[in-house]
């Protein structure tokens, strides 16, 4: 394993062994605690830009297969672990995680305390960092880092969001077969690929929707005809990277349908549009919400559920003016669902 060196904006180097790619990347470093699926996780495209730091110490065992993928690729800058197991070991395996890193220019980064690095980012917040097998000069590091656009000031959607549109054709996962199953539609539905994750859709189509995802170039006169013309029930707003606030297209694009009072849901950065198409900005987490493991209480049916979350921003309170809040996470009391009063939309 290589030397690597990370420089992170509030002036801590640090260096440590790296696996993966070579090189240099700059980006936001934030922290996940889920327990299993390393491989979905480097796959979602909600991380692009992100470094991801995995609090759970062991990562790497069970390899990485094609089936995997909750994309077409990965998007991330890089990973970080305690410890990288470089011998997996599981009958699906096909390739190691080594080899998926490299085929998407990530950094794997490792023989780090990863405790230390969820404690600093708990305390002081997500913050930008860079990582290098190339430079090992702290100054140079910090020039490079000052130099580079923030998160907040880059738009990832394009590099994430499908060109061309499609049906997706699977639905859940059978481990009694091994492969996903044959979905049964009753309603069709069109999917904004923001950048969206394959287990979304599945969940989708599991609960008898066909989705056509489109690509987030479409515009919204497309999508009032099609919808008036009966061609589709509804729109889904998908998850994906980044700010919401700097994407006024997508903003203007969500105000249009909203008016045309058409039938609307969004998760994850679809959600956080919603909130700003209806005149309430959102805002940024301290750390984020990012793992498998975050209850959040169903306020319709007082029951907690269990979620994976992967989303650094958040609908302010005061959207309650416009909309009932369904969904409360149970780590900050932050609103996690809504359904909107006036329009069909949640």
């Amino acid at each position: 394993m290589k030397k690597i060196s990370l420089y992170f904006e509030n002036g801590i180097y640090l260096e440590a062994k790296s696996f993966g790619a070579d090189g240099t990347n700059v980006g936001e470093i934030v922290f996940n605690t889920s327990l299993t699926g390393y491989q979905e996780i480097v796959t979602d495209p909600s991380y692009a830009g992100q470094f991801v730091t995995f609090t759970m110490p062991e990562i790497g065992n069970v390899g990485c297969n094609a089936q995997d993928f909750e994309s077409r690729g990965a998007y991330c800058k890089g990973i970080i672990v305690r410890s990288y197991q470089a011998r997996p070991s599981n009958f699906r395996c096909e390739e190691p995680l080594d080899a998926l890193l490299k085929k998407y220019n990530i950094l794997g980064i490792t023989e780090i305390d990863t405790r230390f690095l969820t404690k600093m980012l708990r305390v002081e917040g997500a913050m930008m960092m860079i990582a290098s097998t190339e430079i090992h000069n702290a100054d140079e590091l910090k020039k490079l880092l000052s130099d580079s656009p923030r998160i907040e000031e880059v738009n990832y959607i394009d590099e994430v969001s499908t060109k061309e549109s499609y049906i997706h054709k699977e639905a859940r996962y059978s481990t009694d077969i091994f492969r996903y199953e044959e979905p049964k539609t009753t309603k069709k539905i069109i999917a904004l690929d923001f950048g969206i994750k394959r287990n979304i859709l599945n969940e989708l189509t599991h609960a008898g929707m066909e989705v056509e995802v489109v690509p987030n170039s479409i515009n919204a006169s497309t999508i009032i005809e099609r919808f008036y013309a009966k061609e589709i029930d509804g729109v889904f707003l998908s998850n994906g990277p980044g700010d919401p606030l700097i994407l006024k297209e997508e903003q203007e694009k969500i105000k249009r349908l909203i008016a045309k009072k058409i039938p609307l849901f969004g998760i994850c950065l679809g959600h956080q549009l919603l909130s700003i198409a209806h005149g309430y900005d959102t805002y940024k987490l301290k750390f984020g919400h990012h793992g498998g493991n975050h209850p959040v209480k169903n306020e319709e049916n007082g029951t907690v559920e269990i979620t994976a979350q992967n989303h650094n921003y958040n609908v302010p309170d005061s959207i309650t003016e416009v909309a009932t809040v369904t969904h409360t996470n149970l780590f900050d009391n932050t609103i996690e669902g809504l359904k909107y009063n006036d329009s069909p939309t949640m």
